[in-house]
Formats: structure tokens, C-alpha cells, sequence
């Protein structure tokens, strides 16, 4: 993986996360491709764009067909897109609100990983890493189908990786906390909203606002990624910054502790 002009191909790189990761990577030595659903863009970048829509199988699958044609090996698969819904309970969002963020957020993942792995089984080698959250192993009320589909991605990986492991293949998933980027700003708005809860939400948007504007930018994760994919022994769970400090909580905590923080961070009633 440390060889020179290996290939990567990093999903949702138009801008945050994805972006900076792409950015690292090329200045780590891969040569990388980023993904959207616009494709190339008129801005200069020291990576080539292509269009891709991670809820189509038939998407996934020509992405990595041509880029199998042109270089003939992938040597790194970073699952970076994916979407939020804006602080709201839970039955505030239809079924079908719920289905979209799961096709995006966990199928979009499950259709690269079976796109990119018969590729990779062949050469014997090669890396995923899915970009989870915090909010994969420390659930936040109001944020409870995101929360959700963070869960299935760490499931998801884990196994993928104890799967793929003898193949020369691993995965990882780096799972980290705010992170101050443009998905922040762009979260979808629940589309089944009731009165009951609008109080609520409108003082937990406050509240993660207020914690976004001091959190880290999209460096620290785009870091860890690089870490993962050149490690001769990477880990299956990657948690930057202060994602590390709330695992560790999660961990050793008392549960009635963590529980009262997590309302009290939120200012939520007892």
C-alpha cells in the first residue's frame, strides 16, 4: 500500500471530508479519483472527478469498471459519501425519508465494497475504509436514523474486514466526532414534521451549532484516513480527536452517567 502511485478512489470529493481526504492522498503518492454526482467540476484539482451515484448498482458499477480499464489494479476504496437529516425526532421523518438515507448512507457503501472487492480478491491486496461517526457506538436522540445507519457501517466493516482479512484485503471504519465541513450546512430537513417537537429541535440545532463552529475541520479525519490506508497493520476502528475521548467514555463510563451527560450537553430535560 506504501508504493508509490497506487490507486484510490474516494466517494463524495467535492468538497469536506472526501475532498480533503483526496487532496491528502495525492499528497501521500496514490493517484486518486474522486466521485459525485455532478462529476468533473470546473475548479482546478490535483485529482481527476468522476461521475457517480452511490444508490445506483449500475453506477457503482461502471465507476469502478473504468477505472479498472485505465489503471488495471485499485489499491484503496474510501466510502466518504453520505448525507445528514437536520436535528429532528425520530417519527418526524417518513419511512421513505428513512429508506433514502440508508440507500445513501449504508447501501451506497455495500454497492462500492461489492464493486471494488473482486477486483482487489484478484490482486491479493487491497483497502476499504468507511467513514462512520461518532454517532456509530454514541447515539444522539434527535439524530436517530443518521445514528442508525453509523451503527450499520461499523457492523458492516467489522465483519467485512474479518471476511476479506485472509485475501490480503482490510477494512477499517473511521468513526469521527463534528467535524466542521459543508455536510453540516447542507443536512436534509425532516419531511414529516410535527408541532409537538418543534421547541425541541430548534434548541438541539441551536446547540450543534454552537458546538460546530469550535469543532475540527475536515483535516483531522482526512489524516487518520491516510494513517489507515498506509499502516502495515491498520485497525478495524479509527476515532480522531475528540471522538477518541468519547469512546473512551462510552467504555468506561458508568451508563447512567453517560446517559445524563448526553441530555445534559443537549440541554434536554431530565
Amino acid at each position: 500500500m506504501k508504493l508509490k502511485q497506487s490507486i484510490a478512489l474516494v466517494t463524495g470529493a467535492s468538497s469536506g471530508i472526501g475532498q480533503v481526504t483526496a487532496e491528502k492522498l495525492t499528497m501521500a503518492g496514490y493517484k486518486v479519483y474522486g466521485t459525485s454526482r455532478r462529476g468533473a467540476q470546473l475548479d482546478q484539482r490535483a485529482f481527476e472527478m468522476l461521475t457517480l451515484d452511490v444508490t445506483s448498482d449500475a453506477s457503482a458499477r461502471e465507476v469502478v469498471s473504468e477505472l479498472i480499464r485505465r489503471e488495471g489494479r485499485l489499491d484503496l476504496l474510501v466510502n466518504n459519501a453520505g448525507f445528514g437529516i437536520a436535528p429532528a425526532a425520530a417519527e418526524e421523518s417518513s419511512l421513505s425519508q428513512a429508506q433514502a438515507i440508508f440507500d445513501t448512507n449504508f447501501f451506497g457503501i455495500v454497492r462500492m465494497t461489492q464493486a471494488v472487492v473482486p477486483q482487489m480478491r484478484q490482486q491479493r491486496s487491497g483497502r476499504i475504509i468507511n467513514i462512520g461517526s461518532v454517532l456509530g457506538f454514541l447515539p444522539m436522540p434527535y439524530m436517530a436514523l443518521y445514528s442508525a445507519t453509523k451503527h450499520a457501517v461499523a457492523g458492516y466493516s467489522e465483519a467485512l474486514d474479518h471476511e476479506l482479512r485472509t485475501m490480503g484485503i482490510r477494512v477499517s471504519v473511521v468513526e469521527p466526532a463534528y467535524i466542521n465541513t459543508p455536510f453540516d450546512a447542507n443536512l436534509m430537513q425532516p419531511d414529516a414534521p410535527l408541532e409537538l417537537y418543534r421547541d425541541i429541535r430548534a434548541g438541539v440545532e441551536r446547540r450543534v451549532k454552537e458546538v460546530l463552529q469550535g469543532a475540527d475541520g475536515p483535516e483531522v479525519v482526512a489524516d487518520m484516513v491516510v494513517a489507515a490506508a498506509m499502516a502495515d497493520r491498520p485497525k478495524i476502528r479509527y476515532t480522531p480527536g475528540l471522538a477518541n475521548r468519547m469512546r473512551l467514555l462510552r467504555r468506561f463510563a458508568p451508563a447512567g452517567v453517560l446517559d445524563a451527560g448526553v441530555r445534559k450537553d443537549l440541554r434536554l430535560e431530565a
